[in-house]
């Protein structure tokens, strides 16, 4: 019987690995999940595997920081090594952090089948590590597991063949239908609760890509646009930009409703009846185009050009002065209504291990 291997470098991944996991257990299917401590995390506690209803890792490669290069070479190094005790029938990638292109560059060295879910997003730029990360993965994987269309037709014009390529929805979208399902059994902190009561109307504010935190200048002009709204935001703050508003000596605007990081469902439970979303990030985009709100991404561009053609998502680009206006038009209800986009129901992990077991993973041999 095939066993899967699931990598996961940082919390999202392992959100998006979680529905399949459940699917996995469900159908009966062995599989091992690989820790690669890309993003070492305190809060990544045995509670966060329990509200996930998945186990903990079986491995953990404790890669830590450091540049692309060396982060990347001892995932490498430290995934051959699992790799040697057990060869898998499939590593399973999620999403485009560096821990999927090393721990796929390993498996296809050693003959194993790569499977990436979330193949064939693009973004056109190059000078996003993530979309690098992305590009190279695919050149390499054996499976394609795609969350919307036009990753279809990315991954046709770059010569994937058709019969490998699987349009089977997001599992980010499952995990949130999952989580916000279970929303009203979970203990919400007391203190989010009177905050999400006494200000009524807000914005959430998500930011901490190095394109807008890491330059001054850009993150000076970020925050005074901000200033100028005439709502209040709730920003729980990245430990990554906390860092540079201390070394630039940037202050955040009085409108501003600084908070620590929140967990996944403390976070949702905050963005979900929020006036808009005000993000850089990638799975935000798509989270609020689910479930119908507001999404203004403060980016040049989107690997998730689904959010923007039939979603709730605004590109900002460098157009941060119209901000003030597009805000103005969602609270006078002038914004556009979004669609969900097709097979985001919260059914693509399904179709993934289903996919898995027509090509024989599961089944004794």
């Amino acid at each position: 019987m095939g066993i899967v291997h699931l990598i996961a470098g940082a919390r999202p991944n392992f959100m998006k690995i979680a529905p399949i996991v459940r699917e996995l257990r469900r159908q009966k299917i062995p599989y091992k999940i690989i820790h690669t401590g890309q993003h070492y995390d305190y809060e990544m506690s045995e509670s966060f595997f329990k509200d996930l209803e998945i186990p903990p890792p079986d491995y953990y490669l404790g890669a830590g920081s450091g540049t692309h290069a060396q982060q990347t070479a001892k995932i490498m190094v430290e995934y051959e090594k699992v790799c040697f005790k057990y060869i898998p029938d499939v590593c399973m990638v999620v999403g485009d952090v560096n821990s999927i292109l090393a721990c796929s560059i390993v498996a296809k060295k050693l003959g194993i089948k790569v499977a990436h879910v979330e193949a064939g997003l693009r973004s056109r730029d190059m000078s996003m590590p993530e979309e690098i990360n992305r590009i190279v993965t695919d050149s390499i994987s054996d499976l394609f597991f795609v969350t919307e269309r036009s990753a279809v037709e990315n991954l046709l014009k770059e010569g994937k063949s058709k019969e490998n390529i699987f349009f089977v929805g997001h599992v980010m979208i499952d995990n949130l239908f999952y989580q916000l399902n279970k929303l009203n059994k979970l203990q919400i902190k007391p203190y989010l609760i009177e905050l999400k009561q006494r200000l009524n109307k807000y914005a959430f504010l998500t930011l901490h890509r190095p394109s807008n935190v890491d330059i001054k200048d850009k993150l000076a002009k970020i925050l005074d646009v901000l200033s100028r709204l005439q709502v209040l935001i709730i920003f729980p703050i990245h430990p990554r930009t906390k860092k540079r508003l201390k070394e630039f000596d940037l202050k955040l605007p009085e409108n501003i409703i600084s908070l620590q990081p929140l967990s996944f469902s403390e976070s949702l439970f905050l963005w979900k009846d929020s006036l808009c979303v005000l993000t850089d990030s990638g799975g935000l985009q798509e989270e609020t185009t689910a479930l119908g709100v507001p999404c203004l991404t403060l980016r040049n561009n989107t690997e998730r050009p689904i959010t923007v053609e039939i979603g709730t998502n605004t590109i900002i680009g460098e157009g941060l002065e119209k901000l003030p206006s597009l805000i103005k038009n969602i609270e006078e209800g002038r914004y556009k209504k979004g669609k969900i986009p097709e097979k985001w129901d919260g059914r693509a992990a399904e179709r993934i291990v289903e996919v898995l077991r027509n090509i024989g993973i599961g089944q004794d041999i």
